[in-house]
C-alpha cells in the first residue's frame, strides 16, 4: 500500500444552510451528496424508518441513531490514521469498540488489498450540481475504486444497500468527471458492532447504473428547489 498525491483534491468548507448542508468550493454552494439522498427519499423508505421508530418509540430511536453516528464517526477516525500512517498498530489495551470494528476492516478489508491510496476523507465536486468527501481514493484489487467504510448494527443484504450504492456512484461519478478517471468499482466494507466483517463490490455496469440513478435523485432535488 502507498500514497500517490496525484490528484489535487480541493479545499472546501461544510456549513448547513437553511437545514441544508452544503460544501462552499470555487465560490459554488452545492449540497452535499447526502441531502440531496435524503431529500428525495422515495416514500416507501420514509414509511419504513417511521415504522421502526414508532416500533422502538421516538425517544429509543433518536438514542440508537446517535450512538451509530458516534461510533462510525469513531471508526472512521481510527482507519483514516491507519491509512495516513498515523495509527499505532501495537497499541495494547484498546479495547473500544470502534477500534475493534476498524480493525476489522483493516484486517480483512484493506491489508493486502489497498494497493494505492489517492486521497482519504477527500472533498469531490460535480460542478454545478453537488459536491461530497469520499472515504479512500486510488487501486483496490488492481481496480481504480472508491471505498465507503460502513458500521451496521447487523449485518447487512445487497439489497438494504441502494443508497450507499449511490454515494459510490456519486463520488466515482465526481472523480471520473472532474479528473479523467476511469474508476469503475465501489466497494463498501463493513463492520458491525458484534464484530462481523462484510464486503460489497459494485463493478462496470451495475456502477454505471448506480451513477445514473444517483444523477436522477441531483434532477429530483433541483425541481423541488425549483417548486
Amino acid at each position: 500500500m502507498k500514497w500517490n498525491k496525484k490528484f489535487n483534491y480541493p479545499s472546501s468548507t461544510r456549513a448547513l444552510y437553511n437545514g441544508r448542508r452544503l460544501y462552499d468550493i470555487n465560490n459554488e454552494k452545492l449540497p452535499s451528496v447526502t441531502t440531496i439522498l435524503n431529500a428525495t427519499k422515495p416514500q416507501e423508505e420514509i414509511d419504513s424508518l417511521n415504522k421502526w421508530r414508532a416500533k422502538v418509540g421516538i425517544a429509543q430511536s433518536e438514542i440508537i441513531s446517535k450512538e451509530a453516528t458516534e461510533r462510525g464517526a469513531s471508526m472512521h477516525a481510527f482507519i483514516e490514521k491507519y491509512l495516513l500512517g498515523k495509527l499505532n498498530l501495537d497499541l495494547l489495551g484498546d479495547n473500544r469498540i470502534e477500534r475493534i470494528m476498524a480493525d476489522q476492516i483493516i484486517e480483512n478489508g484493506l491489508k493486502n488489498r489497498l494497493q494505492e491510496i489517492w486521497g482519504c476523507e477527500s472533498t469531490l465536486y460535480y460542478p454545478g450540481k453537488y459536491a461530497g468527501a469520499a472515504d479512500c481514493l486510488g487501486i483496490y484489487e488492481n481496480y481504480q475504486t472508491c471505498i465507503d467504510f460502513k458500521q451496521s448494527n447487523k449485518p447487512r443484504k445487497h439489497e438494504w444497500n441502494t443508497q450507499y450504492y449511490m454515494q459510490l456512484g456519486a463520488y466515482s461519478l465526481a472523480h471520473n468527471t472532474v479528473y479523467g478517471t476511469h474508476i469503475d468499482q465501489g466497494v463498501i466494507l463493513v463492520c458491525t458492532k458484534d464484530n462481523i466483517f462484510q464486503k460489497f463490490v459494485i463493478y462496470g455496469e451495475e456502477l454505471k447504473d448506480y451513477q445514473n440513478k444517483f444523477l436522477e435523485r441531483v434532477e429530483k432535488y433541483y425541481s423541488q428547489k425549483k417548486n
